[in-house]
């Protein structure tokens, strides 16, 4: 009887936790179809109900170029820190060299510095190499430590007599890193690639300070010129942030088995 009250509780814990969890998103979505003025206006009524705001959204800033751009911005990242963690995931996981261990403890110490300590330096190189409002600026920052990391934990749990036994047949390094290594992560490609397009299209501050061209804006970003100087429509806003927000949700839902299934298995060590 204890444990069957415990587990209701427990249950009922849980779901108070998720309804709370989602109450943001119901009042943004809601709030999307109707024209407010104040975030305490919580008098919603069916007959306020219409779609001017996200026709509006369309109208007062070029959505499809904000929304082009961060796709751009999202796909080649995620390729460039897919490559870039595989690659170097699979040299400390599974290379011998000297100062190895120094080497990845200093990589990964990178992962303590806060973003916003590196902002001006970063800009500063981009600023000399010319590449501000470029594609490049936008792309480039994104490859980081967390991905090796994740790489790495996960290619120690893939046994070394299977990379020899590849190599006894023939089969060269490249052949091997992409025939037997690269399947057998598959789970955590598509965890980082999870978290690589959640941040990137989240991000707004790394595009606030390099981008000054309303032609590379991302879409983030763009969603700041829906605010008015004296007084804004957070209809409308919340508008503009439904539409950012549908599509690393629809991502995250096809691929939310293969992301946890990715984050449990990077952190075993063979």
């Amino acid at each position: 009887m204890k444990q069957r009250i415990s587990k209701l509780f427990i249950n009922l814990l849980f779901i108070i936790m998720t309804f709370t969890a989602i109450i943001p998103f119901i009042y943004m979505l809601f709030t999307s179809f109707r024209q407010v003025y104040s975030l305490t206006d919580f008098n919603f009524q069916l007959s306020d109900f219409n779609f001017d705001n996200y026709r509006a959204v369309f109208t007062n800033m070029p959505f499809l170029t904000y929304f082009k751009n961060s796709m751009i911005i999202v796909i080649c990242s995620c390729a460039l820190n897919i490559a870039v963690s595989a690659l170097a995931g699979y040299g400390f996981a599974k290379k011998r060299f000297k100062g190895k261990d120094l080497l990845f403890s200093l990589f990964l110490a990178t992962m303590m510095i806060p973003g916003q300590v590196t902002i001006i330096p970063v800009f500063t190189m981009f600023n000399k190499l010319g590449l501000l409002n470029s594609y490049a600026s936008l792309i480039l920052p994104n490859v980081g430590a967390f991905g090796v990391f994740m790489m790495k934990q996960f290619m120690e749990g893939i046994p070394n007599e299977l990379i020899e036994a590849a190599k006894i047949d023939g089969s060269g390094e490249i052949r091997t890193f992409f025939s037997i290594v690269i399947p057998l992560v598959k789970p955590v490609i598509i965890s980082l690639t999870t978290f690589t397009f959640i941040t990137v299209w989240n991000d707004f501050i790394w595009p606030l300070v390099v981008v000054s061209t309303d032609d590379m804006t991302t879409l983030t970003l763009g969603l700041s010129t829906l605010q008015g100087l004296y007084l804004t429509n957070y209809g409308l806003v919340m508008a503009g942030a439904t539409l950012t927000f549908i599509v690393p949700f629809t991502l995250y839902i096809f691929l939310q088995k293969q992301f946890v299934e990715g984050i449990a298995l990077s952190g075993i060590k063979g």
